[in-house]
């Protein structure tokens, strides 16, 4: 059976989505679950961007063993010197390497003529062949190209020593359709394309992306570029778990298969929407919270019945557990750890006891802590970074006719530093008292709240985003109290700031 090959770019590409930034402890997290994942091809990023999109390249290459990374460059030596220099210590580097084909983007964005692009494309990927065995080439907005040209394009560059080609959607252009057709005739009229990989990155612009990547998977592409949850540039990618589950679940229609272990599809959908701060909407295809819920009394009745009724695939398959097991207060370590393992973690012995600590703090604020709620809770270990400032207490006071006060206490070097702040609302209260205690003022970006689990006991996480002297961070807090999730955020985004201060010199 044909082995689709998955080129995850939720690094690079997804990265590149407003509000989307990562440090490089959060890229390197995610490296790591893309390799549990079982991706083929991690693209770490665009290393010439910024030195931190170059460190956080290198870092990932350094890292991975099981897949093959890469570093997306310009047309241009110095992209590519950039790129090799970022993925050379990886076990497999690649330079992926692209340059616009269609006659809009060459007369406007890159002011050259046809055979001006042709020829810079065979002399850069053969500069970058000198480096790198592996190299693919992408043919920059392929879809609204002239075919003729595109075919002499990918002759040329797999002639010059590509080893795999890419064709993208860039603007989302395409139907599935004619997006299938092009590929056909790719294959058709491309001397050596049997010889190397033929890709295809399709954005998401018209709703699709999946279905033009599924659409050339038939005609016959052989690698797939994707993101998790979709995210992207714009309306985003094509979303790796969709296309992923599409072949897995219609082997019938497709006959294809994936490197992917589906049971870890879960695990990097939470991740990215935890590292990112952007939730998955409920009705998203395969990981979204509704998409294995039934509230129809006849679809109950049909699952009830036999889940195949209106499930074409099971929780199981993507890692999402059927049955939640209960577990509270009195709960020990050797079943949360059990429990933590099926849900598909792996903590060392600090980080489980961090986790187990918080988890009997939350224990005796609920009855029961479900399987979400302990998602969360290693969460939020995840990305804990040095705090300067460290959360006491706070105390509110508010009313529908009373401005709200807030008091908040912070602990800074060993001192306890206490403010007071008045503000519109208690949430607004409390960031003014924060922002006294530290003698600095923020602007807040962005401020999201949503509910981890149900019912009136159920976890608040609220993610802020914050900006000052250019720098973005973003924070993420959890309680059962709104408020005190709230100003957890506050303080987790402002340590943040002065972390990346510091390491940014």
């Amino acid at each position: 059976m044909t082995t689709i090959k998955i080129f995850d770019t939720t690094l690079r590409d997804g990265e590149q989505s407003p509000g989307c930034s990562m440090n490089l402890q959060e890229k390197i997290e995610v490296a790591r679950q893309l390799e549990k994942l079982g991706v083929d091809v991690i693209e770490a990023g665009f290393a010439i961007s910024s030195p931190g999109d170059f460190q956080s390249v290198k870092t990932v290459a350094e890292t991975v063993k099981n897949a093959r990374v890469a570093s997306l460059a310009r047309a241009l030596k110095k992209d590519i010197d950039s790129a090799y220099e970022a993925v050379k210590g990886a076990v497999s580097p690649r330079i992926h390497t692209f340059l616009a084909t269609s006659p809009i983007h060459m007369e406007y964005k890159l002011r050259m003529k046809p055979e001006d692009v042709l020829a810079q494309a065979v002399e850069m990927v053969k500069y970058a062949k000198s480096y790198c065995a592996d190299v693919e080439f992408s043919a920059e907005d392929a879809s609204r190209s002239e075919p003729e040209f595109l075919f002499r394009v990918f002759e040329a560059v797999i002639a010059a020593g590509a080893t795999c080609i890419n064709v993208p959607d860039t603007v989302g252009y395409s139907m599935p359709e004619e997006f299938g057709a092009l590929i056909k005739s790719i294959k058709e009229n491309v001397r050596g394309i049997e010889k190397v990989d033929l890709s295809v990155h399709c954005h998401n612009d018209l709703g699709l992306a999946v279905a033009n990547s599924l659409a050339a998977i038939r005609a016959g592409a052989t690698q797939a570029e994707c993101t998790i949850n979709g995210i992207g540039e714009r309306a985003g990618n094509a979303a790796l778990e969709e296309i992923v589950m599409a072949v897995a679940t219609r082997q019938d229609f497709f006959g294809y298969t994936t490197n992917i272990n589906t049971k870890q599809i879960y695990n990097s959908s939470r991740l990215i929407s935890a590292i990112t701060g952007v939730p998955v909407q409920p009705n998203k295809a395969v990981v979204g919270k509704n998409a294995f819920a039934h509230e129809a009394g006849i679809h109950q009745h049909g699952v009830l019945a036999n889940k195949k009724t209106y499930e074409i695939m099971t929780p199981e398959s993507i890692g999402l557990p059927e049955n939640a097991i209960v577990l509270g207060k009195h709960s020990g370590k050797h079943a949360f750890c059990e429990r933590l393992k099926e849900l598909g973690y792996v903590l060392d012995e600090q980080r489980v006891n961090e986790s187990f600590e918080r988890f009997k703090e939350l224990a005796d604020r609920k009855k029961e802590v479900s399987d979400m709620d302990l998602r969360a809770l290693v969460e939020m270990e995840r990305f804990e970074i040095p705090m300067d400032y460290e959360f006491d207490t706070f105390v509110i006071n508010s009313g529908n006719k009373m401005t709200a006060t807030a008091v908040v206490k912070l602990m800074h070097d060993g001192k306890e530093i206490e403010e007071a702040a008045t503000g519109d609302g208690p949430v607004d209260a409390a960031f003014n008292a924060i922002e006294r205690c530290i003698g600095e003022s923020f602007t807040l970006e962005d401020y999201i709240v949503r509910s981890v689990t149900g019912g009136k006991d159920a976890q608040g996480e609220v993610v802020v985003k914050l900006s000052k002297n250019g720098k973005n961070v973003k924070g993420r807090g959890l309680s059962t109290d709104i408020v005190e999730a709230s100003v957890k955020a506050y303080i987790d985004a402002i340590n943040r700031y002065f972390y990346q201060t510091k390491v940014e010199g």
